[in-house]
């Protein structure tokens, strides 16, 4: 697993992945500027509004607990930009790296696999369907940890363990979709459910690097490409050339 991960962070800077690697970092930021500056914006309008929108629905009954939750709502709010673009990584993150895969997949496999079988690039609506759910994902959990983010520390690492199934789950299922159907792919996960949890933490450990995160669509796809190779084991197309010739 460690040698999968190196061999996918040495092969991001080189010359066929260099374009990919521009343009998901540049697609990156313009959504991380979005989203962050759209997630401000709301945390902003309901500490303004929502609160006596929420006590009218529900009741004065309520009018303390909401106090309370309007005031972590503008402190997020206040650091909606900085800290929202830093949580919302692995959605950003998903995204883009749907929109890739295939670039990323072949080049890794044409340099470090030119011996077997080529995977299939995936549908272009699949893949973005596999992110947008990813990423949708990744936000619900963002928004359940924020409070305990800013209550205890533990919030960190309930997010950190998130982002690590999240990520790992998605960048297998793309790498193993260009060799299976959807479902043999989700079932080879859950089979190997344990291995790629433990390899999603080197993909949250990336995340979790500021500037450098905005590569993980690149990093994260190359390292599952390896690992997808090595959970599926001996195959009886992958013949070396060598012998291929004979």
């Amino acid at each position: 697993m460690l040698d999968a991960a190196v061999k996918a962070l040495s092969q991001m800077i080189s010359p066929p992945m260099r374009s990919i690697l521009w343009r998901s970092i540049g697609l990156a930021l313009v959504l991380i500027t979005v989203l962050a500056i759209g997630l401000q914006r709301l945390l902003s309008w309901f500490a303004t509004y929502g609160e006596v929108w929420l006590e009218g629905l529900l009741g004065p009954g309520w009018h303390s607990s909401l106090e309370v939750l309007s005031w972590i709502v503008s402190i997020a709010a206040g650091l909606g930009v900085v800290f929202g673009g830093i949580f919302l990584m692995p959605a950003i993150t998903s995204v883009v790296a749907s929109l890739f895969v295939d670039d990323v997949a072949e080049i890794v496999e044409r340099e470090h696999y030119p011996a077997e079988r080529p995977g299939v690039a995936l549908p272009f609506s699949q893949a973005i369907l596999e992110g947008v759910k990813t990423a949708l994902l990744a936000i619900l959990v963002y928004l359940a940890a924020l409070p305990l983010v800013l209550f205890a520390g533990a919030g960190f690492l309930i997010f950190f363990i998130a982002a690590a199934w999240l990520l790992g789950r998605e960048y297998f299922e793309l790498a193993a979709m260009r060799f299976r159907p959807p479902e043999e792919a989700k079932a080879m996960r859950r089979d190997n459910a344990a291995t790629i949890f433990t390899a999603g933490l080197f993909i949250a450990a990336f995340v979790s690097i500021p500037i450098v995160n905005l590569a993980t669509p690149i990093f994260g796809m190359a390292f599952m490409v390896h690992m997808h190779k090595r959970l599926s084991g001996p195959r009886p197309e992958l013949i070396e050339p060598a012998r291929q010739m004979r």
